[in-house]
């Protein structure tokens, strides 16, 4: 996909985010953005992994452009949910940043290992977050060229 098609696709955002500040609070910054996006919300790896295998509830979901996820996550971890994305053909061509509190060099390390796309650490003062969201928006959903993920 390039440039130009880019700015006319709704993008579809899966958000994997146990804590429900910080999913109002990334709502909220993507939404200053005004970007053509759809974001989607599960709480825990195993909902993401369903979401994205289109079980049970989520049999109707779109296949995300991009997946923002959480490391320390309820269930199923942001460990255990990139290790399991690789494994499958269809799910391991699309981006993950990983977004979260941890600033550990282990876990930067671990992600990278499980081939996230990127590493984000959430700030916690909100005009710093509004800023990272930003720019991710710009690299992401502007620069970069994404793969086509439609529903097959």
């Amino acid at each position: 996909m390039n440039l130009v098609e880019n700015q006319y696709k709704v993008i579809e955002l899966l958000l994997v985010e146990d804590n429900y500040s910080d999913y109002i609070l990334t709502k909220e910054c993507f939404e200053l953005q005004k970007l053509a996006l759809n974001l989607h919300h599960v709480v825990n790896g195993e909902e993401c992994m369903q979401f994205l295998l289109k079980q049970d509830k989520y049999a109707t979901s779109p296949t995300p452009d991009i997946i923002l996820l959480d490391i320390n996550l309820p269930v199923m971890d942001g460990r255990e949910v990139l290790a399991e994305i690789i494994k499958h053909e269809k799910l391991k061509c699309i981006p993950v940043v990983v977004l979260t509190t941890s600033q550990a060099d282990k876990d930067i390390l671990d992600m990278y290992k499980l081939r996230c796309s990127s590493y984000l650490t959430k700030p916690v003062d909100f005009n710093n977050f509004r800023e990272v969201i930003t720019q991710l928006s710009s690299y992401w959903f502007t620069v970069v060229a994404m793969p086509h993920t439609d529903n097959e």
